[in-house]
């Protein structure tokens, strides 16, 4: 509905605030989602080293990046860092809801709307499966360079009846007018957008721990056993060597 809309806006997307895109990108909003615990492997590690690749990117290009984070080991690992997160979010990584994530897409969105950030971009863990999880980043806003609207393109392409071999779209007719309609959409485009990042980012912690504690365990296995062969090796030298003793001393008394 978000894509649509927007085609339709065509030019009046750019006169509501949530939707202009500004003149320059000087300063970019990073959020980084990551969870509460460790103990899941590179899960939260591999998203901090994205997002600092990100940003020393977008630095080296003389722009600004101002951080954000979900999770404790997020907020921790900036901070320890020396970039201070502009927002942290805390506490509920085990078990997100709706309300968290309206909380932090409202955060991320005022600072669009009064210009301190020109561009918003999210680094979560994507689920594919419980062993495997990819680092995702996309673009929020603004909305003319949106991932969302990279996903149209993506669905022309793999469509039975892509729209260059078509030529025709449904027709639509709203009401109110689409940049109206926009107005509504682009907050919950926001938020549902964090929520589900929140949704994935929580899944694949899970199937990461598990994994990690899987590895773990097989690795305590293995060490196990290993001294359990050295204390049977060691048992067997120290009686070895008492009998020797014993048997030595027979054979002086006698």
């Amino acid at each position: 509905m978000t894509r649509q809309a927007a085609e339709a806006a065509g030019g009046e997307i750019g006169s509501l605030p949530i939707l202009k895109q500004h003149d320059s990108e000087q300063s970019i909003a990073i959020l980084l989602v990551t969870a509460d615990r460790g103990l899941a492997g590179a899960f939260n590690s591999q998203i901090i080293r994205a997002g600092l690749r990100a940003a020393a990117e977008y630095e080296s290009e003389g722009k600004n990046v101002v951080f954000s984070a979900t999770g404790r080991r997020g907020v921790s690992s900036l901070t320890f860092r020396g970039r201070e997160p502009e927002g942290a979010y805390t506490g509920f990584t085990d078990r997100p809801a709706y309300a968290n994530a309206r909380e932090v897409a409202a955060g991320l969105m005022a600072a669009y709307i009064d210009g301190k950030v020109d561009r918003v971009e999210i680094f979560y863990n994507g689920y594919v499966s419980p062993l495997v999880q990819e680092v995702r980043r996309e673009t929020l806003l603004p909305l003319q360079e949106a991932t969302i609207l990279e996903g149209n393109e993506r669905d022309d392409t793999d469509s039975d009846h892509p729209q260059g071999e078509s030529g025709h779209h449904a027709l639509v007719e709203y009401e109110p007018d689409p940049a109206a309609i926009l107005e509504q959409l682009v907050p919950d485009y926001v938020e549902i957008s964090i929520f589900r990042a929140l949704l994935e980012s929580t899944a694949s912690e899970h199937g990461a721990r598990m994994t990690a504690m899987r590895n773990a365990s097989e690795n305590a296995a293995v060490v196990i056993d290993d001294l359990t062969l050295e204390m049977n090796r060691a048992r067997q030298a120290e009686i070895t060597q008492e009998i020797m003793e014993v048997v030595g001393g027979a054979e002086a008394l006698t």
